[in-house]
């Protein structure tokens, strides 16, 4: 068994923040699986015999479409990280502006109402950073509070959330934009060989989600809104750094997965879980349903067996998976999405897995 290290903010009630706005975008380039693997073939059959073994993953990820900020074409000759970072400013740019105006629309709030915004993203890099771009762009006001994280993966989606709660802890009123961008498909490598990047090629597409959060006061129900925000929480595996990441060199990033993420989830994640509730005074009755980041088809199979839920049990999920791929950190809002359209209610455990090897827990109360 892995070992742990982790920690929980608060209670289930204590976060002070309401959710009031959610909307989610996608580029402009659909990618039909079927295509995908044609042009794979082309690209990578007659340079390995890896290519011909793994075929199949392409078709077991269970993803019928995906969506990228560039077509097809763009895919069959090399790109090098400096082309690869201009296409990550301009496109994770025009993303979070569509996201941002779709998620304060729904809020009923414009850019001038924003007091903390907070850009969550891990397959590209920009200094100035994204948020300030497009602060460039929209009536955001000169003193809003910014923060730009990198490096949470795919987990980015859930601790996002947890992190704007934490900033809006105190502050009655203060509105906070979270965005949430993540261009994987950037991350194809011409170049590269390997089993992980083939894998990555079968499942990965490129998506954005805006959540609006406005904090509340003690006693307040956050009656009105979306859902309001719970306990949140993470749980790292120590000596885990192999399983998941980017190795970076002058062609761009490298996908880093480890062969076992399905059985790391079936074997330890149950106990990380078990902590984060213990921690935040929850027992399984509290949890109306997960909403689960879907990774792949394995690893949703191993968390349906995790939550107890039968096979297809995470329908919201593998929906999502086959309609977008793996977006990575934005997709288990995409779930959310999802779930608040079938007009889900109560108590949902947001949960991603994300580098470090970290698990990410944020309570939401759907309303």
């Amino acid at each position: 068994m892995l070992q742990t290290a982790e920690v929980t903010q608060g209670k289930t009630a204590a976060s002070g923040a309401a959710l009031v706005g959610l909307a989610t975008a996608v580029p402009p380039h659909q990618l039909d699986q079927a295509d995908v693997i044609d042009h794979a073939r082309r690209i990578f059959g007659s340079r390995t015999g890896l290519f011909e073994t793994l075929e199949p993953v392409y078709t077991n990820a269970r993803i019928e479409r995906r969506w990228s900020a560039m077509p097809l074409a763009w895919f069959e000759g090399p790109a090098d990280m400096p082309e690869k970072t201009r296409l990550y400013e301009r496109h994770a740019t025009d993303l979070a502006e569509e996201a941002a105006l779709a998620g304060l629309r729904d809020a009923g709030l414009a850019p001038k109402d924003v007091d903390v915004l907070i850009f969550v993203s891990s397959t590209g890099i920009s200094t100035p950073s994204i948020e300030a771009r497009l602060m460039n762009r929209l009536a955001f006001r000169p003193d809003v509070a910014r923060l730009p994280i990198f490096g949470y993966g795919c987990a980015g989606g859930a601790l996002g959330l947890s992190r704007a709660a934490q900033m809006l802890a105190g502050r009655p009123g203060a509105v906070c934009l979270l965005l949430v961008v993540e261009l994987c498909t950037l991350a194809f490598r011409h170049d590269s060989l390997t089993k992980s990047n083939l894998v990555a090629t079968a499942l990965f597409g490129d998506g954005a989600a805006a959540a609006v959060l406005r904090g509340t006061g003690a006693g307040e129900s956050g009656g009105g809104s979306i859902g309001r925000l719970g306990a949140g929480g993470e749980h790292l595996w120590p000596g885990t750094l192999n399983v998941m990441g980017w190795k970076v060199d002058p062609e761009g990033f490298d996908v880093i997965f480890h062969r076992d993420i399905p059985q790391i989830v079936a074997g330890d994640y149950r106990a990380a879980l078990d902590g984060f509730m213990t921690r935040a005074g929850l027992t399984p009755a509290d949890i109306e349903r997960p909403c689960c980041h879907p990774g792949g088809a394995k690893v949703l199979d191993a968390l349906e067996t995790v939550f107890d839920l039968p096979p297809q049990g995470l329908d919201a999920e593998r929906e999502v998976l086959s309609d977008y791929g793996n977006m990575s950190a934005p997709t288990v809002l995409f779930v959310l999405d999802n779930l608040r359209q079938r007009g889900a209610r109560g108590a949902h455990l947001v949960t991603a897995l994300g580098p470090g090897f970290t698990a990410a827990f944020q309570m939401v109360d759907l309303q």
